[in-house]
């Protein structure tokens, strides 16, 4: 306990808003670069060439579109989550959720299957779910580890970024992102040696990945099942929710009608869904799973919005809601692509990958990877930017030692999302929705790191 405490404490007296972690962030590499790096340029002149790297990595086109398409896939996904076949869904997977042990393993389980297709879905279907079983439990005076249930509730975010939606890899499975992020971090020849794209044959859906998505999917739910078991601890549920009663509602008139149509946005809905599908049929056998971009999830998830909500003007509301949730993407993003600017620019790129370089070889790098990611994600809370800060290093350094270019992705993958069971950044949706605290589900995601650590470890050894 007295761990947890410390812990707790650490994140509440010296880790400021993740806003804030990345104006400093930004200031520790300014600093790096002008000390770590040669130029032949005055004190005066240095610092607004540093300056003016910083500002056009910012607004560097092609980066502010991956940050419009992370936004998006989260937006989109919690969108779906709130349509009203999911919420059938989950209120019909509470009844098997009879103690502590069932709920947790039911919630864990769904969780992650969910958050393998999407993380924005995923990380709201786990909170939404968590609360919908302590509701049930409430309403049917059931003694529950509420807090053990929330805490399922979040793994999704341990096992995202090895998914369909996972930042880096669907990004490195676009057509010419990989040159476009390394464009004047390396010469001509590395850059020539770049693939155009990594497909997920290489990566989501490589072994090594579908053994650790395999091996997550058995172990964290039996994990928490266990927990269930041996927990005496009862928190305070919540409080059951009333129907409201409904008021009378003006009946549309006019062109308003077609918003409130039931059928209107279920067509375009279908048809979006329909034309996704025609694309898996036409394209899959050229391309494979190069299919598989940012784009194609967006369109996806879009169509299935738009389908299973009940009109537009509901899917509207779901959107306003959701979008509040990509505050953190929308002012954050620009300030990690400004750190990824000035590394490439400045040169501290060079420095990092070569300080790498000497400490690897090919066969270990990944692991090295992996760590070093599970200790960025702490600072930089988002993997998109953490992809985009560490992506260059990443890369760089992979190619100088020869190491494999899809392991060395999965394996920072790997890093950025397991210590998300100890940043508390994406927890605090399902802190809003459950009405826990953060220390109540801390031992429960701790726990479940130390599962993952081993698991991701494992894997990075054996292939």
């Amino acid at each position: 306990m007295k761990l947890l405490k410390a812990i707790e404490n650490f994140f509440k007296f010296f880790l400021p808003t993740p806003f804030t972690i990345a104006i400093f962030i930004t200031i520790f590499t300014f600093i790096l670069a002008f000390f770590l790096t040669d130029s032949n340029l005055s004190v005066g002149a240095r610092g607004i060439e540093l300056v003016s790297f910083w500002s056009e990595g910012m607004w560097k086109e092609s980066m502010l579109a991956f940050a419009v398409q992370m936004m998006l896939m989260l937006v989109l996904g919690h969108t779906l989550a709130l349509t009203r076949l999911v919420d059938r869904f989950m209120q019909s997977m509470t009844i098997y959720c009879t103690n502590s042990a069932r709920a947790a393993f039911t919630v864990a389980l769904l969780t992650i299957l969910v958050s393998l297709f999407n993380w924005g879905l995923g990380l709201i279907f786990g909170a939404i779910l968590a609360r919908k079983v302590g509701e049930f439990a409430a309403k049917n005076n059931i003694s529950l580890n509420y807090a053990l249930v929330g805490a399922a509730g979040y793994s999704g975010m341990m096992v995202w970024h090895g998914g369909i939606s996972g930042s880096a890899p669907i990004k490195a499975a676009e057509s010419g992102h990989l040159k476009d992020l390394m464009e004047g971090a390396a010469n001509d020849s590395v850059l020539a040696q770049l693939p155009d794209s990594i497909s997920f044959s290489e990566t989501i859906f490589s072994a090594m990945n579908l053994t650790s998505s395999l091996l997550l999917i058995i172990i964290v739910p039996l994990f928490m099942y266990l927990l269930g078991k041996r927990s005496a601890n009862v928190d305070t549920l919540p409080k059951v929710k009333k129907e409201k009663k409904s008021r009378m509602v003006e009946r549309p008139v006019g062109m308003d009608r077609v918003d409130h149509s039931v059928w209107f946005g279920k067509v375009i809905g279908g048809l979006i869904f329909l034309y996704v599908i025609y694309l898996c049929a036409t394209h899959f056998g050229k391309s494979g799973f190069n299919i598989i971009t940012p784009n194609f999830i967006n369109l996806l998830l879009l169509g299935l919005s738009l389908l299973l909500h009940q009109n537009i003007v509901q899917f509207l509301k779901a959107i306003d809601q959701a979008i509040r949730g990509a505050a953190g993407i929308l002012i954050q993003f620009p300030l990690y692509f400004g750190i990824m600017g000035l590394m490439i620019g400045s040169g501290l790129i060079g420095v990092f990958s070569d300080g790498f370089v000497e400490i690897s070889t090919a066969s270990d790098f990944p692991v090295f990877t992996y760590l070093s990611a599970a200790i960025v994600n702490i600072f930089v809370p988002s993997g998109g930017g953490q992809w985009g800060v560490q992506g260059p290093i990443i890369i760089q350094s992979a190619m100088e030692l020869g190491a494999s270019l899809p392991k060395s992705i999965m394996a920072l993958a790997y890093g950025d999302q397991l210590t998300n069971m100890l940043q508390p950044f994406w927890a605090l949706p399902l802190l809003g929705i459950t009405g826990l605290k953060a220390k109540k589900i801390l031992p429960y995601t701790l726990g479940m790191m130390v599962v993952g650590g081993i698991i991701f470890m494992f894997v990075l050894m054996i292939f």
